[in-house]
């Protein structure tokens, strides 16, 4: 059970132990999803949580975002893994940042995706995921993507 610390020198530690359990639980996420454990990814989000991965529809709740990590799982997405780069906690909330990198296997070819991560954490009596947004930093190749007047990306 939660206690609140009793003074301060214990509060630094309080930063550490939520940092420390959030990257823990990203760990807990890429252990499930590679291994085909999709429930047990998915079951770290929220009732309520969100799941938004690049040039993807959001998908919400337990079974939609199962539903979408098995999609992904069986497409040929494998070995995925999070660098946490930081995390910023108040309360019962916390942000966590950080890169991933995934291989996608495509027939007999091998890709690799890799881009940035942006996590809300809610404590909810254990810390659950109420938003998780994935984007990649990998162009989309032979698309031409518009940025608004003159610029674009082909």
């Amino acid at each position: 059970m939660y206690r609140p610390p009793s003074n301060s020198a214990a509060g630094s530690n309080r930063l550490l132990d939520v940092e420390s359990t959030i990257r823990g639980l990203t760990q807990d996420f890429c252990t499930a999803f590679n291994t085909g454990n999709y429930d047990q990814a998915a079951a770290l989000f929220a009732s309520d949580g969100v799941l938004m991965l690049s040039h993807h529809e959001s998908s919400q709740g337990a079974k939609g975002i199962e539903r979408v990590l098995r999609e992904y799982g069986d497409s040929g997405y494998q070995n995925l893994r999070f660098e946490t780069t930081r995390v910023d906690y108040s309360g019962d909330m916390a942000i966590e940042m950080g890169r991933y990198t995934v291989s996608i296997e495509l027939g007999n070819t091998t890709v690799a995706d890799a881009g940035k991560f942006l996590r809300a954490w809610h404590r909810l009596g254990a810390w659950r995921i109420v938003g998780d947004s994935w984007s990649s930093s990998v162009p989309v190749v032979g698309q031409e993507i518009k940025f608004g007047g003159d610029a674009k990306v082909a």
